[in-house]
């Protein structure tokens, strides 16, 4: 039988993942979900992108809602960034986490951010000097990990050059991201088996979309390859706006059900998981992929 973990730390990502690719809403409806979110016990949340405004016009107030994260003290927010300049705009707003995207497609990393993915390993450095320079941590996500929806099946050994090149930068954490949800278990334990000779005791986390109604299951393939740290969002809102028909980060409410009831502890009150879902709905005017939010826990002794 598969030794799981005891603890699996989730980190709430629909503030910004799940946001990217809805029209802009008004900030007080985001503070409306951050208060849903941090009532659900989590500890990680993924907040907002210091990126273009033209190219991602849902989160153009990063600084903004940076400006409110006071009242959580318990919660250790992150923001995305794509540029060193969008790394020394997020340390200014006070963020003391970062994430720094590379995509492991050329073709996917010129759609996303305009320049070549060795071009966008190679700044890691300077990225990593700024977070820790001013505190921060760095954290880079190799997006497209398994596939990219314009070059096909990415091969392994462009995840583990990148994974190796990050982890020569002296960055904190490493994180693979199936993009476009197309991965599945077999594919995640092999990549993770591949990944992680590359980055020694680097924490490595993972970040799967149900795109194709495998990410639960990738999930769970990852947590008993021993990943700890996974990315989910609420009610499973979000995708990506550069990858043509990615949708449906899973989402937190499931991922907690599921890992909750194999005995590992996440942090994770369900119901307020569910009713962050709800919020979640309500704020982008539409319904979502969570399978909690329509059908609800189970009934328990």
């Amino acid at each position: 039988m598969t030794n799981l973990p005891e603890k699996v730390a989730i980190r709430e990502v629909a503030l910004r993942d799940g946001l990217q690719i809805e029209k802009p809403i008004p900030l007080s409806a985001k503070l409306e979900l951050l208060a849903a979110i941090a009532a659900t016990g989590v500890r990680e949340v993924e907040v907002t992108s210091f990126v273009s405004p033209t190219k991602v016009p849902a989160l153009a107030d990063a600084a903004e809602i940076a400006a409110e994260l006071w009242r959580y003290p318990g919660i250790e927010f992150s923001a995305l960034v794509a540029s060193t300049g969008g790394a020394a705009r997020a340390v200014a707003a006070g963020l003391r986490s970062i994430e720094y995207v590379v995509c492991a497609s050329d073709s996917f990393s010129a759609a996303n951010v305009g320049r070549s993915t060795a071009d966008a390993t190679a700044a890691i450095a300077d990225i990593t000097a700024i977070a820790h320079g001013a505190g921060a941590s760095i954290e880079v996500i190799i997006a497209t990990a398994w596939d990219c929806p314009f070059d096909g099946p990415t091969p392994p050994r462009r995840v583990t050059d990148i994974a190796a090149s990050a982890a020569g930068f002296g960055v904190d954490r490493l994180a693979i991201a199936d993009t476009v949800g197309t991965t599945t278990p077999r594919r995640v334990t092999d990549l993770i088996a591949a990944v992680r000779p590359t980055i020694g005791d680097i924490p490595l986390g993972a970040h799967f979309h149900n795109t194709r109604g495998a990410g639960l299951a990738s999930a769970y393939a990852a947590v008993s390859a021993g990943v700890t740290r996974l990315d989910a969002s609420a009610g499973g809102l979000g995708g990506c706006p550069f990858a043509p028909g990615a949708t449906g980060n899973i989402a937190t409410e499931d991922l907690a059900y599921l890992l909750g009831d194999c005995g590992i502890d996440t942090g994770i009150d369900l119901d307020a998981a569910i009713a962050a879902a709800g919020v979640a709905s309500s704020v982008v005017g539409h319904g979502l992929p969570s399978a909690l939010l329509a059908a609800g826990d189970r009934k328990r002794d």
